[in-house]
């Protein structure tokens, strides 16, 4: 059994050390990145039991990615593909405030993700399935995977978490919107900027457009302007942690998995919409797309009345 069941691509991660056109960069840090395994490690990092399902290459990038997971207490259920690499990003600092996000992931191995892949039993074993609407953009296997899970997800009675977490890359709004239609009446949990909603519906205001995306908790994200929670017809809004930014990759996944955990923990909506601001701010505050995600001693770190030096 586990409390969080997510699945999707996760790609060895290349991050430039200097600032300025990646043909200039000589030296490179490696690491992993992926939203929903950066879901799995925010929650695993906050107490609860995370599962993780994905293919990887048979490569050493594979390697990495599965002994990582693992080595942050996620069920890593990593499946080799001996067929096709695993995939790969890059990332530059184009400037002091401007990140570049390069992809090479076509047929990769995490792109032929299918419903074989993931066990029924697991899905239903679990207390909310987390999925991402970059999956099903990668190839028609995995957007049936994504269904399979779904459906199998409603069946059991397992809640159903989505990020939109649009890629215009992958798909275009067109394309991701109609998607987005056809599943959100089976969503329990949606997290989405105000333009991911607005893929999905249109209102002249951030509150009538949650109302208007249909699910149970609607989460939407405002970056530097905080958050905003409607849940069974009540509104919260939170204010933005003040914190310097190194690097916003992977702030949005934090506040999934900030959110997701108290929920998972029973925590009233105000105490999982704080959690969630926090720990979007505390992955940005260094590179990476999960490094700075926080357990939950960290949390208490950002309360205005922390000590800004620990002895």
């Amino acid at each position: 059994m586990t409390d969080l069941l997510t699945f999707g691509e996760t790609m060895a991660l290349f991050a430039a050390r200097r600032t300025g056109p990646l043909r200039f960069a000589r030296d490179f840090d490696l690491g992993l990145g992926g939203a929903e395994s950066n879901v799995a490690i925010g929650v695993a990092r906050l107490g609860h039991r995370a599962t993780w399902v994905g293919r990887v290459g048979q490569d050493e990038f594979g390697e990495l990615i599965a002994s990582t997971l693992r080595a942050e207490r996620v069920d890593a259920r990593a499946i080799t593909d001996p067929a096709a690499p695993t995939g790969l990003m890059i990332k530059g600092r184009r400037t002091a405030d401007l990140i570049d996000v390069r992809y090479y992931r076509r047929e990769s191995a995490g792109s032929r993700l299918s419903p074989e892949d993931l066990d029924p039993a697991l899905i239903r074993s679990a207390r909310v399935l987390h999925v991402s609407a970059i999956t099903p953009a990668l190839s028609a296997s995995a957007r049936a995977a994504v269904r399979h899970a779904i459906d199998e997800a409603r069946a059991a009675g397992v809640p159903v978490s989505l990020d939109v977490n649009y890629r215009k890359a992958l798909w275009t709004p067109g394309e991701a919107g109609a998607w987005l239609r056809d599943v959100i009446s089976e969503v329990d949990v949606v997290f989405a900027t105000e333009g991911e909603a607005r893929l999905i519906a249109d209102a002249d205001d951030p509150v009538t457009l949650a109302k208007a995306l249909g699910p149970r908790h609607v989460l939407l994200k405002f970056g530097a302007r905080g958050a905003m929670e409607l849940s069974d017809d009540e509104v919260r809004h939170a204010e933005p942690y003040q914190v310097t930014e190194v690097d916003p990759v992977g702030a949005g996944d934090a506040f999934a998995a900030g959110w997701l955990a108290d929920w998972l923990a029973g925590a009233g909506p105000d105490e999982r919409l704080r959690t969630a601001c926090a720990a979007g701010a505390f992955a940005v505050t260094s590179q990476g797309d999960w490094e700075s995600l926080p357990t939950r001693a960290d949390l208490g770190l950002l309360s205005p009345a922390a000590d800004g030096v620990s002895r």
